[in-house]
């Protein structure tokens, strides 16, 4: 059987000391596909490098991540078509808004996440959906957008189950990760009511690892924890 991880950043710089054995442990773990998600312009490079060097396991998504929405959003934007124009990617991602870190740039997020979800129609691709205190913001605009052509993973969900239909609604997945195994994660306490079609699984390293590996860097090889 092969494992996917859905949602994983393979080429971050925490794995920049040992990324061959790391991605050693997870394909002898079973995972043999990795999804890459997009964060801006200047991580393009290591996203390359990353699928040269694994090119039967790596699938790289493009995007605009919400929390790298600044002031040269229309630079990163254009970047990011012009990508999406000259080769093949597997997903928008990640894309959305995110009002945890700074709610400075939300008119300019709420238009950046519309544009690319326009770029994912025109591709047939599905949308990664990063959200961070923003359900309602979120489900504005795929309320708007919201027809046939749209499809996706709302990626680390992390709300109530009125807020799971919800997406599942919209036709997205959700994501779910390491947060699952926290006591205060809750999202447990109601996943038995979600029927598995609409689930997928992702570690987001080297972000959120699962318990018990919480507070060190996650790995794609630790998805065990999470399923």
């Amino acid at each position: 059987m092969t494992i996917t991880d859905t949602h994983t950043h393979l080429y971050s710089e925490q794995f920049d000391e040992d990324r061959d054995e790391m991605m050693q442990r997870a394909i002898d773990a079973g995972v043999k596909r990795f999804f890459i998600p997009a964060i801006d312009s200047s991580y393009m490079n290591s996203m390359l490098d990353l699928e040269k060097s694994f090119p039967s396991n790596i699938f790289l998504m493009m995007g605009l991540h919400p929390t790298h929405v600044k002031e040269n959003v229309e630079e990163e934007l254009a970047f990011v078509k012009k990508w999406l124009d000259k080769r093949e990617f597997y997903a928008l991602g990640e894309i959305g808004i995110d009002l945890y870190w700074d709610k400075t740039f939300l008119k300019e997020q709420q238009t950046a996440f519309k544009t690319q979800i326009a770029w994912a129609k025109e591709k047939n691709l599905p949308i990664i959906i990063h959200c961070r205190d923003a359900f309602d913001e979120i489900f504005e605009v795929l309320e708007e957008v919201n027809d046939d052509k749209l499809f996706g993973i709302f990626h680390c969900f992390s709300g109530n189950l009125e807020q799971a239909k919800k997406a599942i609604s919209y036709n997205m997945k959700l994501g779910i990760g390491g947060v699952v195994t926290f006591k205060n994660g809750k999202i447990d306490k109601f996943l038995n009511e979600i029927p598995l079609e609409n689930i997928v699984l992702e570690t987001d390293a080297p972000y959120l690892a699962p318990t018990p590996y919480r507070g060190k860097r996650n790995e794609s090889s630790y998805y065990k924890s999470i399923g």
